[in-house]
């Protein structure tokens, strides 16, 4: 499958929230046809009633792709809407959190080629990550569509198996709240050491973007550039020891982080 099968057979979109818009926005960008395009949203933005997209339920008979960007408690709702794409013609691309591809499959029938995506929130501005897992009827060239659809908000990672979203879920998906506690503990030091709220908080903020967006784009690892800000027994050095220090520093504060995020995770989708 190709952007010219979905073009020319239509994608659905089936729900129209933060994530969903992000998705679409990217797709237009990139030069998918609006007239090729099908959401479903109950509450449809002015945005998307601008966008020249198709809003409502008349569907293509067979589209190429059904994207499912509804939260995880609208599925029961929102899935007989388009329940009768199960035939195995159209590709099934679900970013709903914590919602297994088993469910898809007692939704749409066992010839339905089903893939589990979890973006996080920075796709919103074009800079998530996201990991796919496909069901047994995936193909390749599957694959390959999904992550192409999917570049429109970030990176893409493929995953052996499905268990490995609980931890996909526990570091990249609660991640970015991870880091924003991060700018606020950091900001919080810098007040507590004499800077204006204010002050600090403009601080913490770009440093922390542009260490990340560094640690991105650098070819050296990030244990290296920590290196190289670290000047023998200086400032740095100094911080680091209170931060890196085995039993109370963010390594093991860290762990304990994710760990409690990938449970809860497993719990969730047990039911």
């Amino acid at each position: 499958m190709t952007m010219n099968d979905v073009a020319e057979r239509g994608l659905v979109l089936l729900g129209c929230g933060k994530m969903g818009s992000a998705m679409l926005a990217g797709w237009l960008r990139n030069g998918l046809p609006p007239k090729s395009v099908w959401v479903i949203d109950p509450h449809p933005s002015d945005w998307l009633q601008q966008q020249g997209v198709h809003i409502g339920d008349d569907l293509p008979a067979a589209p190429a792709i059904v994207v499912i960007a509804v939260k995880p408690q609208m599925m029961t709702t929102a899935l007989p809407d388009v329940k009768a794409l199960g035939t195995g013609k159209t590709l099934i691309i679900s970013i709903a959190a914590g919602t297994p591809l088993a469910t898809f499959e007692a939704a749409f029938g066992p010839a339905a080629p089903v893939i589990r995506a979890m973006p996080n929130t920075p796709a919103a501005i074009g800079r998530g990550i996201t990991a796919l897992i496909g069901n047994a009827k995936t193909s390749g060239a599957d694959m390959d569509m999904a992550e192409a659809l999917l570049w429109a908000v970030g990176q893409t990672v493929r995953l052996e198996d499905e268990s490995q979203m609980d931890a996909v879920t526990a570091v990249s998906g609660s991640g970015p709240a991870y880091v924003f506690h991060m700018i606020e503990a950091l900001a919080a030091a810098g007040v507590a050491e004499g800077l204006s709220p204010q002050m600090a908080m403009d601080l913490a903020k770009a440093t922390v973007g542009g260490a990340g967006e560094l640690a991105e784009t650098a070819d050296e690892d990030p244990a290296q550039l920590r290196q190289n800000v670290t000047s023998p027994n200086g400032t740095t050095q100094a911080g680091l020891e209170v931060l890196m220090d085995d039993a109370k520093g963010l390594p093991d504060l860290m762990r304990r982080t994710v760990a409690a995020a990938a449970a809860r995770s497993r719990e969730l989708a047990n039911g």
